[in-house]
């Protein structure tokens, strides 16, 4: 695993020691960051963006946003050994006065008093492939008004997964990659 572009491209970060931990696959991740900077329908900045990252497990996506100009990214993860690798990870990029690492139960939003005072540029959720209660998740997001007007959310599946979201979450572009789906979209 690798940082793709920015301050840090090129740099390797640690893997996962445990199976539990599923991390995001270098070719998976550039996609996203391509279609993130490029699509003209969800154009964003990294610069000074701040980025939410749920289930960050090593936290790839999160230290990518940072190598790329993200003033601040917040860390959601509870699992410990992806925590460790995670906090080798931050350390190894010095990148620390950017992140908040919060070892929390995603489910238990609402009550992370850091997130309620923020708005969020990118939310990231790379939940496990079995998690059924990603619409619940969604639905929290929402209602906690924390992404940002041009704010995008993306959410990383298995292909085969079925989503059946609510009409307040708009899909704005679905991409697969080998065994991942890729969810752009934001709240109407």
């Amino acid at each position: 695993m690798r940082i793709i572009a920015g301050d840090y491209k090129g740099r390797k970060i640690f893997e996962p020691l445990d199976k539990e931990t599923r991390p995001l696959k270098d070719l998976t991740k550039e996609s996203i960051f391509n279609i993130l900077e490029h699509s003209k329908n969800m154009k964003i900045s990294f610069k000074e963006s701040i980025v939410l990252d749920l289930f960050s497990g090593t936290g790839s996506f999160g230290l990518e946003c940072i190598s790329r100009g993200s003033s601040k990214v917040y860390f959601i993860e509870q699992h410990k050994p992806s925590i460790k690798i995670l906090t080798k990870n931050i350390k190894k990029l010095n990148c620390e006065k950017k992140i908040k690492l919060l070892c929390e139960n995603v489910f238990n939003l609402k009550k992370i008093e850091k997130i309620n005072k923020n708005k969020f540029n990118i939310i990231f959720l790379d939940p496990p492939y079995e998690e059924k209660n990603i619409i619940l998740l969604l639905n929290e997001i929402n209602e906690m008004n924390i992404l940002t007007d041009k704010g995008i959310v993306v959410l990383h599946r298995h292909k085969k997964s079925v989503n059946n979201f609510d009409n307040k979450f708009k899909i704005l572009r679905t991409e697969s990659y080998g065994m991942s789906k890729i969810i752009f979209g934001k709240f109407n």
